[in-house]
């Protein structure tokens, strides 16, 4: 864990590696190791361990700690790792508290388990979690976990609670959320992150009301093509940004619809087609077919070929 704020380095393109499983279906940390380590390598700026990608809801607590500790262990301080929590406030607390012991900089609050809370319900939890870890909180907009604006100006009033990571995607609302901590809480430095799956599809249109901050998962087997398109938007490359979306993100997003789960298995799959056995995903997700796998494997090719396009043209 580094002394230095969380908030302050988040600056660049976030990792969210999968988590990597042997033939037995038990955590393969090894191949995990070596997938964060290259992902670090290739110049991610940040590691977001066990979250979404990382399959956290198919962790056991100390799977979960196991494989905190060990993308900790591997950023060795060179970027930070923020940890997923969720479930339940008592759960969360228990997964920030492990986290927390793992070296973790930081804790990614998913939503709830199973329950539709009103806004004082989740006010409560979220604020519960943050008092309860040292950690800086990031709190995940998604599902069942909608915010208004007053609630958010609320959180961001609550000591450990940096950012906002929006997976639901109404910008109006999000750029109502924006307008109120600014009107609110005049100098605060709080954070906001477009969490949608796929992220760089929507990018664009996030970027322009201020959010500059994204996950990516494409990142996990296509470093490249992700580094290439975050480099592109932020210096303002629209032709390379267009081109991208148009040969590679947009057809890997209607990829990506075309099954249950696949924002994970499909990104999974990806990473083995890279040559890393980081196993397959657990129940209660399934693996893509096997023509999705082949097209996955065709649209990267091509993402890589407007890749070479543009260096030619340079």
């Amino acid at each position: 864990m580094s002394s230095a704020p969380l908030a302050g380095r988040l600056d660049g393109l976030l990792f969210f590696p999968v988590t990597a499983y042997g033939p037995d279906g038990a955590i393969d940390l090894d191949a995990f190791r070596l997938h964060v380590r290259r992902g670090i390598d290739d110049g991610a700026a940040a590691v977001f361990a066990c979250c979404g990608t990382g399959e956290f809801h198919a962790l056991a607590p100390e799977e979960f700690g196991a494989v905190v500790a060990a993308a900790v262990e591997e950023s060795a301080g060179r970027v930070p790792v923020v940890a997923g929590v969720g479930y339940g406030t008592a759960l969360a607390v228990q997964y920030a508290n492990l986290a927390e012991q793992a070296g973790a900089d930081g804790l990614l609050a998913m939503p709830p388990y199973l329950v539709v809370a009103d806004q004082d319900g989740l006010l409560r939890h979220y604020t519960e979690l943050a008092t309860a870890t040292a950690l800086d909180v990031i709190v995940y907009q998604r599902d069942n976990a909608v915010f208004t604006p007053e609630t958010v100006v609320a959180l961001a009033r609550v000591e450990g609670i940096i950012g906002v990571k929006d997976g639901h995607g109404d910008l109006d609302l999000l750029q109502r959320i924006i307008s109120a901590v600014r009107t609110e809480l005049p100098g605060r430095d709080f954070l906001y992150f477009n969490g949608l799956p796929t992220a760089e599809l929507t990018a664009p249109a996030y970027r322009a009301i201020g959010v500059t901050l994204y996950s990516s998962a494409v990142f996990c087997f296509a470093p490249d093509i992700a580094l290439a398109y975050f480099r592109a938007l932020r210096s303002g490359d629209d032709a390379l940004v267009n081109r991208l979306l148009d040969g590679f993100y947009r057809p890997l997003v209607e990829l990506r619809n075309r099954g249950r789960g696949y924002a994970v298995s499909l990104v999974k799959a990806g990473v083995r087609l890279g040559g890393l056995d980081v196993g397959e995903v657990r129940a209660p997700l399934s693996e893509p077919s096997a023509p999705h796998v082949k097209a996955l494997t065709e649209i990267i090719e091509h993402g890589r070929a407007v890749l070479t396009a543009a260096e030619g043209s340079e």
